[in-house]
């Protein structure tokens, strides 16, 4: 029965993302929500210009409809499973999260698009919001009864003490930022997303958690649909108000099975990504304008290398699905 309720929100959310981009691509050329394509990327990019952004509220929508239909309707055949009725909380608490990300979003790519400002918010008003909105979801948890314990595989459920929080706080904003990087060729962040949350639903499976596995279960439905519309050619982009969305989700679901730490493991690409960046801007300053990479974030380097980005889609996916078996390996062996 709980594969069934799982089963069910990664069709819904599927069917509503997918048949949703119907109207709404065609509604966003309709307004000229069109992307800007930044000079500083590679040069083929340039022919996407004018391609709808603002598409991740399609996986938005079918997320969130699919959570709120199957979540409830799980929760009133259930019967009266404390543990498990104490994850609605968690659940709701982690899709607020993700929306809140996902409206900082908006704010960018609003400014981007109407007020033609390419670069959006700046670096210190996006960590300012997005620090806020983890800091509110971490009170969420503490408020929930989460004492600083987090489970760790073979060493069972660690007491972590104040530094729990000071490094959740830091890992959640620095993971949405790190799915945000991801976002830069048709097909790859949704691509990506699908087989963590494709491993986050197994995990939850073998953990007896089914409302995790319905959320988890909706992000991969959710994410599927998109890649309908945003698979390569693109007709839609995610923009960062469905980048950084993911991004909270992806943590919310972390952390909802209280596992963050498996983030790092599932998204290890999310990692490579940030960190190329990170390693770039270090080396080109520290080296007074030599490059370590092509060009960051490292999605960019491949393609400068001669790949399709069908191609660094399908690497960069077969490398999320082999870590997240790697994930749920460990989740079986050692929760």
């Amino acid at each position: 029965m709980s594969s069934a309720w799982t089963a069910a929100a990664a069709l819904i959310a599927f069917g509503v993302t997918a048949l949703l981009g119907k109207w709404m691509v065609p509604f966003l050329h309709k307004i000229n929500f069109g992307q800007t394509i930044r000079e500083s990327g590679p040069t083929w990019h340039r022919k996407k210009n004018g391609t709808p952004t603002m598409g991740g509220f399609l996986f938005i929508a079918g997320i969130l409809l699919a959570s709120a239909v199957c979540i409830p309707l799980y929760y009133r055949t259930a019967g009266e499973n404390p543990y498990v009725m104490a994850m609605g909380s968690k659940i709701a608490g982690g899709l607020l999260m993700a929306c809140g990300f996902g409206f900082i979003g908006f704010i960018d790519d609003y400014i981007k698009v109407v007020k033609k400002r390419n670069l959006g918010l700046n670096v210190r008003q996006k960590l300012i919001l997005q620090f806020l909105v983890a800091g509110a979801y971490l009170y969420s948890l503490y408020r929930a009864g989460n004492s600083g314990k987090m489970l760790v595989p073979f060493f069972g459920s660690v007491d972590w003490g104040v530094w729990y929080w000071v490094v959740s706080l830091l890992g959640i904003v620095g993971m949405a930022n790190a799915v945000n990087f991801t976002d830069g060729i048709d097909g790859l962040n949704a691509s990506v997303t699908f087989f963590v949350s494709v491993a986050f639903l197994v995990i939850a499976g073998l953990m007896h958690l089914v409302p995790a596995g319905i959320l988890a279960g909706a992000a991969a439905g959710g994410c599927l649909g998109f890649l309908v519309w945003n698979f390569n050619p693109a007709k839609v982009f995610m923009g960062d108000t469905g980048s950084l969305f993911l991004g909270g989700l992806v943590c919310a679901l972390g952390f909802s099975l209280n596992v963050p730490v498996l983030i790092l493991l599932t998204g290890v690409v999310y990692l490579c990504e940030i960190l190329s960046v990170c390693l770039q801007v270090g080396y080109f300053k520290a080296t007074h304008g030599k490059r370590l990479f092509k060009m960051s974030p490292i999605h960019h380097h491949f393609e400068l290398c001669g790949w399709s980005e069908v191609k660094i889609c399908a690497v960069f996916s077969l490398v999320t699905a082999l870590c997240g078996a790697a994930a749920v390996l460990l989740a079986a062996c050692g929760l």
